[in-house]
Parts: C-alpha cells; structure tokens; sequence
C-alpha cells in the first residue's frame, strides 16, 4: 500500500458532518409478540382466564411464578456464565425460541417496565412513559417511580392489572416482594391484585413463593429482587459488588426452581439491562451547564440515557433542531408524534398511545445510541452520579431474558 486510506482533508474542503441518525431505525421493542407487555397475558390465556390473547407463545401451565429481577439485562446475563451457572444453563433450554429475549419497551426504566408486565399494556396506553414525565395537569414533572408529586395513582393509570383480572376469574394470585413496597402507588397501579406478602430476605421470599404456588389448582405468583439494579446504579455492572449480587439472585432462582409444585413454571425476567457510562465531559453532557441544549426548554424529564424535552410554547420545532444538530450522530432524537408514529411507545402507525398520554411525552425524545448521557448535575445530582445507567433501545438496555423452569 502506498499511504493511508486516511488523511488531511482537501485544500478547501471539509470533512462531512455525521448525519443525524434516522429515529426509524431505533432497535424497537417488539411490542405485541415478544415484550415484556405480552408475559402475563400469555401466561394467564394458559391459565384459561377470559379475553386474554397474546402475541407471545408459552406451554400452558396450571401454575405460574414470574420472578423478576431488576436490572438483569440479557447481555449482562450472557457475559457472566461463571457468576450465573444455573441461569446460564437455562439460557439455551428456555422453551421461549430456545431462549430468545424479551424487549423491555420505551423507555426501558423500571416504573415503565413493571407496568407493562402488570397490565400488558405498552407504555403508550399504561401511561408510564418515563422515569420522570410532565405532568399536563400541573405543568411540573412527575417522578413515576417515586410517585412525587402526589397524583391519584387511578387517574394517571386506569385499567386493571393483569392480576386483578386473573383473581376475579378463580386464580390463586398474590406477589411476595420487599414489604416496603406494599402500599406505594407503583404497586397499586401496576402489580395488585390478590394478596401482597412482605418479606424481607430472597430466601424468604423464593420459599414463600414456591408455597403460595402450591395454594391453588391454578397459581399466579409474581415476586421481585432489586439489588442488582442498586448494585450497578452505585458500583456499574463490572463492580465486584455487581457481580456478587448475580452470583446470590442465581442461586435464589435455583432455590426457587427446586421447590416448583408439579404443574408449575417459572419465569425468570427483568424490567431492562444496564450500562457504564464514563465520567468524562463527551460521555456525560451536562444539561445544566449547556446553554446550547437548554435553549427554549422548559423541563427536562426522563433519565441519561432517555430524555422528554418539554419546549416553552412555540419553541418545540427550534429545540429539536439544536437537539439533532448537537446530538443526532449518537442519540435518536425525534418529535414527539415521530416517535410515537415510529413505535417507540406501542405498536408503530397510531404507536398505541392514549389521549390523556399524549402530553406526558415529551416535544422532543432523545434515546441514546452511543455510550452516552445528557446528565443534570444541579437539578438531578443523585441520577447524575450513578456510574450504570439505562432508558434507552440498545441491546444491553432493551433485551431481557426470559428463562423458563417446569416441574
């Protein structure tokens, strides 16, 4: 060879800028056949519960327990055999296309994700589109995870959950998790329905759920781990910390599985996956000190990695363009109505969101491509100090597994 395919640019010229990346060729999630949405009604159509379908095949099963842990992104999963032996072992036995993921929806972020478990809705129609949203009501942003400000959980989220249906039909249905969890809104919107048991230990909770699915003929158990979401919030997900806490949830789920009363399956699932971000000023752009992206922005919602732009009146059309311009080589970015006619929050064409949804979206989404993040270091210093993040449509973000166990 005789010099290098790279070099100066031409007298006179200049190097192209990088386009803008397409938001239409955003990896989505495939609501309708192989979400997190479409889990509980395939498991209770097995179940023989009325008006249930889904695009998701499973083996029918008298009793059912999803175990969901949060945070456990298929990829992660899949680089840590050594950490996760048992649930290695089901990642090629799982009867879901011999251990095909789940996608966890947009954005994937917990209160989103355990929504759409609970009430088989895409984000769109469940009406948890974010970690943080506005609020149309009040114009302020609305914390669905914590549930700050006070909103009456019924009115932001209507319909009935998966379980609540299930119970009214004859199933025996209840959720084994932190007692903390009990009575907050969260709960209340997306997983009630039979009874809650409080416990605190994994052990605790992996026994009491093996028991309750021996209580009835037909069975819905739901129970829930959170660390290895904390652990890599806190440590990243290539910490000593992490990686201790996927070597104790698989042998929780081992635990689980080898007390299964005949008829009976589990499911092992996760609300979305993780990734380190690095502390630098080109991985971590800090909203609060941008003038550039803070021009005619009047909220800033959403998470890192996932972000509603909320315009002053009249100025939507201009924070897109600077959005796009500064950041479209590395984040999808895309209007509101395009990212809904996209399906970044239910099926694409109409996108499967509600009226009384619409607004909570932001004018402008931003999902990150690259390993990168529009942080706040002022307005959000606790989100913003976290070392592994998540919310948008990467594969180690978006994928989840789904590992089945029979008796």
């Amino acid at each position: 060879m005789s010099g290098s395919a790279i070099g100066p640019a031409p007298a006179g010229s200049a190097w192209p800028e990088p386009a803008p990346l397409d938001p239409r060729s955003a990896p989505l999630p495939k609501y309708g056949s192989a979400s997190l949405a479409d889990l509980l009604p395939a498991v209770v159509a097995g179940q023989e519960v009325p008006g249930f379908t889904s695009g998701l095949t499973l083996a029918p099963a008298d009793r059912v327990c999803v175990f969901l842990v949060d945070g456990l992104g298929w990829e992660l999963l899949r680089a840590h055999p050594a950490e996760a032996p048992f649930l290695t072992t089901l990642l090629s036995s799982s009867l879901n296309g011999a251990g095909a993921p789940l996608t966890a929806g947009f954005p994937s972020t917990t209160a989103t994700s355990l929504a759409s478990v609970g009430t088989g809705l895409p984000p769109g129609a469940h009406g948890l589109p974010g970690y943080t949203v506005a609020d149309p009501a009040t114009g302020h942003l609305m914390n669905q995870l914590r549930w700050q400000p006070w909103t009456d959980p019924h009115l932001w989220q209507p319909y009935p959950t998966v379980f609540q249906q299930a119970d009214a039909a004859g199933v025996h249905t209840c959720q084994v998790s932190a007692p903390t969890f009990e009575e907050t809104p969260l709960t209340k919107i997306a997983l009630s329905g039979g009874t809650f048991h409080g416990r605190l230990t994994g052990e605790e909770r992996m026994d009491l759920a093996a028991e309750q699915l021996a209580a009835g003929d037909r069975s819905l158990v739901y129970t829930y781990y959170s660390e290895v979401d904390g652990k890599g919030h806190r440590f990243g997900v290539d910490s000593m910390e992490w990686r201790e806490q996927l070597r104790y949830v698989d042998r929780l789920a081992q635990r689980l599985a080898e007390q299964l009363p005949p008829r009976a399956a589990l499911y092992v699932t996760a609300d979305h996956g993780m990734i380190d971000i690095p502390f630098d000023p080109e991985s971590r752009i800090d909203f609060d000190e941008d003038w550039e992206l803070r021009a005619g922005v009047a909220l800033l919602g959403g998470e890192g990695r996932a972000r509603h732009v909320y315009a002053v009146p009249g100025a939507a059309g201009d924070v897109l363009a600077v959005w796009r311009e500064v950041l479209g080589d590395r984040m999808w970015v895309a209007g509101r109505d395009e990212a809904i006619e996209a399906g970044w929050f239910g099926p694409p064409g109409d996108g499967g969101v509600d009226e009384r949804v619409y607004r909570r979206i932001g004018d402008v989404v931003a999902a990150a491509a690259a390993d990168v993040a529009i942080v706040a270091s002022e307005t959000e210093p606790k989100e913003s100090a976290m070392v592994g993040l998540h919310g948008s449509m990467t594969p180690v973000e978006q994928l989840v597994p789904l590992l089945e166990v029979r008796s």
